[in-house]
């Protein structure tokens, strides 16, 4: 039996790649297709790629021209498979002529013709409108947002807002953004969707004239403070038929996520126990995070990265939570928090004042992860076991400021009417803003 072995991204399946799964069909007896995984395809810098895995795995399986579907996770897992499934004839499209010619050691490489006239970027751009986004708030990641939005197709900055004029109109001319407004209510007739990034206690009511004016909403993390402030925003964002997403760039990051889906398969037990940790030394006293009228403070400015990863692995009921801060000028220059879930615990340490390793652990009944600080923009972790001969380390690429990850799954959201991203869902979103609310009625408070 002679088995031949392609692979491809498959997105928005068209007769191109039926032609081609029908010509590397013909080359033998059994076809595998391999269908690379959305984290690949993101590492490799694929930001474009309209329908997700399962979505495109499903669609080679109508088909009916594989025998059998694999998903291709890392580079250099073409040589693994050949070797792993006994291939013949590896198969691939002719624009890749000569790149994979190191395969020969391996098998036979046959480069198949492309139909022409037609391919998945094609059909992007022809279904594809425009979103244009509309920046509310220039301050400091602002800055970061507008050039990581040039990396991802179907997006323009059309327009920016700041409460403070002047900085506004500074702003577009730098970023050379089209149209600075005068007001919110201009700024919504210009654009399609809101990047929100102002202050945390005005995203409320931002989002909410937002969402009832028709338009996507995209809001900086923490997105409120207040867990019914919360429900009752995306219930608003789902009866208008709008995506709200929380713009929290830990959540999108690709090795994030790929950590979150194997502890999750088990590869650690059941998971036990979570500590995570951030800290920030800031020498300036006049900034945003330091005025308690604007919501300043640790828990508010750095604490919805630690629940993060409490809340995709443990979930939203937790039975008990305590806090404990130390305080100055009205702030919470350090906070410890502590849950405890009905067979786990968890805790979590922030400082604006004080710094901490900065790392994250998460423990199991067989080993544990450990990523190192800058947890928050994961590039790295390991897996730790009893036997050290059984550790794993784990490497990834983190593209510029991370942003451009949450961009592109608020806009594959949009474009394909999905109201809620799996990497943060909506129940995850609402209890952080719940446990923000229990920080800021101080339920079970002890100041240190």
């Amino acid at each position: 039996m002679v088995k031949v072995i392609t692979y491809g991204t498959y997105d928005l399946l068209h007769q191109g790649h039926i032609n081609l799964l029908k010509r590397a069909k013909a080359l033998g007896d059994y076809l595998i297709v391999g269908v690379t995984n959305d984290n690949y395809d993101r590492d490799r810098g694929k930001l474009n790629v309209r329908n997700n895995v399962l979505e495109r795995v499903e669609a080679v399986k109508a088909t009916g021209l594989a025998d059998q579907i694999i998903i291709e996770d890392y580079l250099g897992q073409k040589i693994d498979d050949i070797q792993k499934y006994d291939i013949d004839i590896f198969a691939i499209g002719s624009d890749w002529e000569g790149k994979f010619d190191y395969l020969n050691e391996f098998c036979r490489v046959v480069y198949l013709p492309r139909t022409e006239g037609i391919s998945s970027t094609m059909l992007r751009n022809k279904s594809q409108t425009l979103v244009r986004i509309g920046v509310v708030g220039t301050g400091r990641i602002s800055q970061r947002f507008v050039p990581e939005s040039s990396f991802v197709s179907g997006v323009e900055v059309a327009a920016a807002f700041d409460a403070d004029y002047g900085k506004a109109a500074q702003f577009v001319v730098e970023k050379n953004i089209p149209d600075v407004c005068c007001t919110y209510e201009e700024v919504l007739a210009r654009v399609d969707a809101v990047y929100i990034a102002t202050s945390h206690l005005s995203h409320y009511g931002y989002i909410k004239q937002a969402l009832q004016a028709g338009k996507h909403v995209l809001c900086e993390t923490p997105m409120v403070l207040n867990g019914d402030e919360a429900k009752e925003l995306f219930q608003l964002a789902e009866q208008q038929g709008l995506v709200l997403m929380e713009a929290n760039k830990t959540a999108h990051c690709p090795a994030f996520n790929h950590l979150i889906v194997m502890i999750k398969s088990g590869v650690i037990g059941e998971v036990v126990d979570i500590e995570a940790s951030l800290s920030k030394l800031l020498a300036d006293q006049r900034l945003r995070e330091f005025d308690p009228n604007q919501a300043g403070g640790s828990m508010y400015e750095l604490g919805s990265y630690p629940l993060l990863p409490i809340v995709k692995l443990l979930g939203v009921d937790y039975e008990d939570l305590r806090f404990y801060s130390r305080m100055e000028g009205g702030i919470d220059m350090y906070t410890k928090g502590v849950m405890r879930y009905s067979r786990s615990v968890c805790s979590f340490k922030l400082g604006l004042g004080v710094k901490t390793e900065g790392n994250l652990i998460i423990s199991g009944t067989k080993g544990y992860a450990y990523v190192p600080a800058p947890w928050w923009k994961t590039d790295y972790f390991e897996l730790r076991y009893e036997d050290q001969n059984k550790n794993k380390k784990f490497f990834y690429k983190w593209d510029g400021a991370g942003l451009r990850y949450e961009i592109q799954e608020f806009v594959s959201c949009i474009y394909n009417h999905r109201f809620s991203t799996a990497r943060l869902r909506r129940r995850e979103s609402i209890v952080m803003a719940k446990i923000m609310q229990q920080f800021t009625e101080r339920i079970n408070f002890s100041e240190i």
